[in-house]
């Protein structure tokens, strides 16, 4: 049985800020590519059955600076819809709604985004675990994805409800793992960084 692996997108201008990054379709910082390539040596020498990432740009070319070969597009790894908070920082929305958690309260609808709520993202992470779930017997599975959804969905694979992903703080340009002990899914590593311009030891190895 494979492992699991998480890649965050390296860092935009909106994640840089802190505001709310969905659908808008937001290109790497140079930081951020910078940060997509030092992912490569943490995954030399892995081989994946399955690589797959969100749609969007940032994920996109993430993968492709972090060396990843044969990803496919996948739209359920897109990140949480966000609705009328789409570009909005938690700061901002909390001058009028200081109690608002989005992992318990959701998004209101835009005028352009309808918004999601966590179970919302939590049924297109399910999804994505059912597809990776028929390529773990073969091997690894990458996912390369937003911040938010590979919280929730990470969240679902230890068997807990979306709203869960909460505990699990996720930085940009990090790759984590998700793995089996005694039959169970467990975190293995997490939010881990390559060193830019070294050569960084390969994940989940000494």
């Amino acid at each position: 049985m494979g492992d699991l692996l998480l890649a965050r997108h390296g860092e935009t201008e909106w994640s840089r800020s802190g505001r709310h990054t969905g659908r808008t379709d937001l290109p790497l910082t140079a930081h951020g590519e910078e940060q997509a390539r030092s992912l490569a040596p943490l995954l030399a020498g892995r081989d994946f059955a399955l690589v797959l990432t969100s749609p969007l740009e940032r994920a996109r070319r993430t993968a492709e600076l972090a060396g990843l070969t044969g990803a496919e597009p996948e739209p359920d790894l897109r990140e949480w819809d966000y609705g009328a908070y789409e570009g909005v920082t938690t700061a901002t929305i909390r001058r009028t709604r200081p109690d608002w958690d989005l992992w318990t309260d959701g998004v209101p609808p835009g005028p352009e985004l309808p918004g999601e709520s966590p179970d919302a993202v939590g049924a297109r992470a399910d999804r994505v675990l059912a597809r990776a779930a028929r390529s773990l017997d073969d091997g690894d599975v990458m996912l390369v994805a937003h911040g938010h959804l590979l919280r929730v969905l990470t969240a679902r694979r230890l068997g807990l409800s979306a709203a869960y992903g909460r505990l699990f703080r996720l930085e940009t340009g990090t790759l984590s793992r998700l793995s089996l002990e005694h039959g169970r899914p467990v975190i293995a590593e997490w939010n881990t960084r390559g060193r830019p311009g070294q050569d960084a030891g390969r994940l989940g190895m000494p």
